[in-house]
């Protein structure tokens, strides 16, 4: 049995502190799984698991980390067995339950997937979280009738994990993908994800929210939130659909009713944190047939070491982040 290990440590017990430390096993969290963890990636969460007034970490000291793939090392229930490749996101991990920034990881059972054929453990985490909230996102979309033939699908905050994946995603399905962003730089990677055409930011959302505006895209995945999605609701096609899923945008929603009594618009909460494990294996499984992008590696900003982390989690809360960053740990 392993004991000492390396793990980065989030402590506000005097001065606000996130360094590398020597961990021991004997520190980790009940979890009748014990899994050396091979990849993991940061997430927006996890980079405000990182600083003082982030409002993600309950107690401290924590490792942060809300994705982990690896192998399992020993486990107390027989759904798992020493050797299998497991994947861990969502629930209470990285928040309330040390999570994957670390070599080591105790997890309960019921938290973990099995490992899909048709993917590794490191596309495992290129996907990540970010991966599956796009995909999920993209199962909600086509569960309330979206289809390639049916017309344009925006995606909103394009060059972020989520809206990364989203723009992946659809493209690999078929689907006629407009990316909204605000950064020129990026629109070539946009359209090596598959994009087949550049929207502006402003417009989706010029400053002002119109009760209804013109019908443009049948359906939207939206990371923003905010005044942007009131905005892009009134622009949504008779009977389409917008997945929301994040709040970049802001956390209050001025729109009127007009969009859903007079278009029939569905607005679909995503919430991948919670969702119940029968449509997390679903969707799992879909990342790793007809969902999985062809261009995975397109999808990687960079791949950083446990030891290079406090340098580069603040990227994602300065606007920096394209794609995903990959963390190796195995």
């Amino acid at each position: 049995m392993v004991d000492n290990f390396k793990a980065l440590v989030v402590n506000n017990e005097e001065d606000f502190t996130v360094k590398v430390k020597n961990f021991s096993v004997k520190d980790l969290p009940a979890g009748d799984v014990f899994i050396k963890v091979e990849y993991s990636s940061i997430n927006y969460k996890d980079s405000l698991a990182t600083i003082p007034d982030g409002n993600i970490v309950k107690s401290y000291p924590f490792v942060p980390g809300i994705d982990l793939a690896g192998v399992v090392i020993s486990s107390e229930n027989p759904q798992f067995k020493e050797g299998d490749e497991v994947i861990a996101t969502s629930y209470e991990i990285g928040v309330s339950h040390f999570g994957g920034f670390s070599e080591y990881a105790r997890i309960p059972a019921e938290w973990i997937v099995p490992l899909p054929k048709g993917l590794t453990l490191k596309e495992a985490m290129v996907i990540g979280t970010a991966g599956f909230t796009a995909a999920l996102s993209v199962l909600r979309l086509e569960e309330n009738n979206v289809s390639p033939e049916k017309g344009k699908v925006l995606v909103t905050g394009s060059t972020g994990g989520v809206g990364s994946f989203a723009v992946s995603i659809l493209s690999t399905l078929g689907y006629q993908v407009e990316a909204s962003t605000g950064k020129e730089s990026e629109q070539e990677y946009l359209k090596n994800l598959g994009a087949t055409s550049i929207v502006q930011r402003e417009e989706v959302f010029d400053g002002k929210i119109r009760a209804l505006g013109k019908q443009k895209w049948q359906a939207a995945v939206d990371p923003v939130g905010g005044e942007p999605l009131a905005s892009l609701l009134s622009q949504i096609e008779y009977g389409g659909s917008v997945a929301v899923s994040g709040l970049t945008g802001g956390t209050k929603l001025p729109t009127t009713v007009f969009p859903f009594i007079l278009r029939g618009i569905n607005l679909l909460g995503i919430d991948s944190v919670y969702c119940p494990m029968e449509t997390r294996l679903k969707v799992w499984s879909r990342l790793a047939t007809d969902f999985k992008p062809a261009n995975l590696e397109e999808l990687i900003q960079q791949e950083v070491t446990l030891e290079q982390l406090p340098d580069v989690l603040p990227i994602l809360l300065k606007g920096q982040a394209r794609g995903r960053i990959l963390v190796k740990l195995g």
